[in-house]
């Protein structure tokens, strides 16, 4: 597992780019994090950085955002309000695992077993003035990708390196 420090925002955002950047064609991303830790932030930069344009809004009262992407949809889920899981039925998942290429889920832990399973865990903690990402692959897709992360051009300035 890496874990590089991201002193700010932008850092936060500059790591949402570098994600969006190394991404396999199909991810599964799940977004932990106490409140304010910056899931969000790292959401709506990786958004952006795949050509999203416009308004990039915070799903924590629709639960679920779609966006159109030049490859596909990116699904971007914010569960913090979910009262069960059971919710998640109502709201079209047998649609959306056909047709999102990225999901991006905050608090994944409330949507149980129906989300797919993660290619990539992100844990934001805040440290100090800034936060704390530990990235865990949990498949070959998320292995893969934190190795293309790796090899960026910039790994010096991200402290990420592949896991062994």
């Amino acid at each position: 597992m890496s874990a590089p420090f991201l002193p700010d925002a932008e850092a936060t955002a500059a790591l949402g780019a570098r994600l969006a950047a190394t991404r396999p064609a199909r991810a599964v991303v799940h977004l932990q994090g106490d409140l304010g830790a910056g899931k969000s932030t790292l959401a709506r930069a990786l958004l952006r950085a795949l050509g999203v344009t416009g308004t990039i809004r915070s799903p924590t009262y629709t639960l679920i955002e779609r966006y159109a992407l030049p490859d596909g949809e990116a699904a971007h889920l914010d569960l913090y309000r979910l009262g069960d899981a059971g919710e998640l039925d109502f709201l079209g998942m047998d649609e959306l695992q056909d047709a999102a290429a990225l999901w991006l889920v905050e608090w994944p832990e409330r949507g149980g077993a129906t989300l797919p399973a993660p290619d990539l865990v992100v844990r934001l903690a805040l440290e100090a003035e800034g936060r704390r990402a530990m990235l865990e692959p949990r498949s070959d897709a998320g292995r893969e990708w934190i190795r293309r992360l790796d090899g960026a051009s910039d790994r010096a300035a991200t402290g990420i390196s592949a896991p062994t």
